[in-house]
């Protein structure tokens, strides 16, 4: 196995002037490394350039500039080769109507030029759940199940990595949770995953590794629990023994907040302050305390923090 999945370095991407317009950069010189066996989430913002990105390793976009590996195989020198070690289940619902599942797996495997001896089409209809449906044409199927058979054609050549765009856009939680299970049993059987999505919790729960993307450029990349760790800003949630008429001063806080239940809530950052000052503050008051928990950051916060922060300026620049 190689150490990198996918090795990228200096990738530009510029789309030419249309209709008056002035070029558009949509990469900025992109290093990133994927290590092979991992699942690693790439994140950004509508427009951060993650679908170009993407497009680029499947090969239906031609670079402006740089350098691409993929599975060890330069994908300028060996194109067919670094293609071929990777697959790829796009966002939009692209199918032939008219082809069964059962068909569509067999030309997607012929176009990869997989023999027919060695065709999976029945275990890989087995593995996504749709082995009852396999002579049932495209365009009856529901948009879960065309969904499942977009993984379904995206595995017929047995891929050594596995771009995932947005793989439970509108999906219901049944389908999700099918999802994730193959996901994870293709994993383990050594099978890089690259995941794009929207909800900030998969990736959290799911992905061991993070890049963030936004106007073209890597804002970020490290370990999900590093990212998690750069935030310092954190939540203490006061539960008082009583009605407290005044919210307390604590100079140290971010904000100073009452629930609806009559919690307190404090947001304040470790740098600044501590947990421990901002409960001696609270007793200083005359305030009981009868309960207290903290919250630490998620990745939705990382998120926003970077992206709308001075790192996404610097990198607009």
């Amino acid at each position: 196995m190689a150490e990198n999945a996918i090795e990228i370095e200096g990738l530009r991407k510029v789309y030419a002037a249309s209709g008056g317009e002035k070029p558009k950069l949509a990469l900025k010189g992109i290093d990133l490394n994927i290590p092979a066996g991992s699942i690693f989430g790439l994140l950004g913002p509508n427009g951060a350039g993650k679908s170009t990105l993407i497009n680029i390793l499947a090969g239906l976009v031609v670079k402006t500039a740089g350098r691409v590996r993929i599975w060890g195989f330069d994908q300028d020198v060996n194109p067919r080769q670094s293609r071929a070690a990777i697959g790829v289940m796009p966002q939009e619902l692209n199918m032939d109507p008219f082809f069964t599942a059962r068909a569509s797996l067999d030309v997607q495997a012929g176009l990869y030029g997989v023999p027919k001896a060695q065709r999976r089409t029945a275990e890989i209809l087995e593995m996504i759940g749709l082995t009852d449906k396999a002579d049932a044409y495209a365009r009856t199927l529901s948009g879960g199940m065309r969904r499942r058979l977009l993984l379904g054609k995206a595995l017929v050549h047995q891929p050594r990595i596995l771009v995932l765009d947005e793989p439970t856009a509108g999906v219901d939680i049944e389908l999700r949770q099918m999802l994730w299970a193959n996901v994870r049993k293709l994993n383990a059987a050594g099978t890089t995953i690259i995941l794009t999505t929207h909800y900030l919790e998969e990736a959290e729960e799911m992905c061991d590794e993070i890049a963030i993307i936004n106007h073209g450029a890597v804002i970020a990349r490290d370990s999900t629990a590093a990212l998690l760790q750069r935030l310092d800003a954190k939540t203490l949630v006061i539960v008082p023994e009583g009605e407290v008429p005044h919210l307390p001063a604590v100079p140290g806080a971010t904000s100073v907040t009452r629930r609806g239940d009559g919690a307190l809530i404090f947001d304040y950052r470790r740098g600044r302050i501590t947990a421990g000052a901002i409960l001696d503050a609270v007793r200083a008051a005359g305030i009981v305390v009868r309960d207290v928990s903290s919250a630490d950051p998620n990745l939705e916060d990382v998120f926003l923090s970077l992206t709308s922060g001075a790192l996404a300026a610097e990198a607009a620049q």
